[in-house]
């Protein structure tokens, strides 16, 4: 929790920095960030140098310094990332980058969603689902990964955000079970 809280400020700061940039520098903020998120997430050994209490701030920053001219990141998100090796901030930057991910949707208007379904959907079924969850949206964009989980056995999983609509067979048949179970 304390994690989230301080990875937020962290986002929160660049966001509001960026906003008032114009959004050109938002969206290239937010591009650097997740390129430095995915860099993070590829390599392990990266991921532990920029944690390490052992590695020295100064090397950190050195190799900060090459990994964020390879991402195109200007002076501010230079003087960012340093400013997190130099309070020992560094381990949150892949949560920074995601909570700097859901501002720039907000702001944007965006809504991202996973739905999981039992076969994989054709490209037309993918188009349904995607325009009647932006009709029920109010027209916000909607943004949906798919995922394919068989042992939901059929229907579909939606998640967004903190809510899930599980309308799968096996969902319905667990709650057919605990029908049966109290013997109604």
């Amino acid at each position: 929790m304390i994690n989230t809280v301080v990875a937020r400020r962290y986002a929160n700061a660049i966001f509001a920095l960026s906003e008032k940039e114009g959004d050109e520098a938002l969206a290239n903020r937010g591009a650097c960030l997740a390129s430095l998120s995915d860099m993070i997430a590829e390599s392990p050994d990266l991921d532990v140098t920029l944690k390490s209490p052992v590695v020295s701030v100064d090397d950190k920053k050195a190799v900060l310094g090459k990994i964020l001219g390879t991402v195109n990141a200007d002076k501010t998100m230079q003087n960012f990332c340093y400013l997190l090796a130099d309070k020992h901030r560094l381990s949150f930057l892949r949560e920074i980058a995601t909570l700097y991910s859901e501002l720039l949707d907000d702001k944007k208007g965006v809504v991202r969603g996973r739905v999981t379904t039992a076969i994989p959907l054709s490209p037309d079924d993918e188009k349904d689902i995607r325009d009647q969850i932006s009709a029920k949206k109010s027209g916000r964009e909607v943004k949906l990964e798919f995922a394919v989980d068989a042992s939901i056995l059929g229907g579909m999983v939606l998640h967004m955000g903190d809510e899930v609509w599980d309308a799968s067979v096996r969902a319905q048949l667990s709650s057919l079970r605990e029908t049966f179970k109290r013997g109604e």
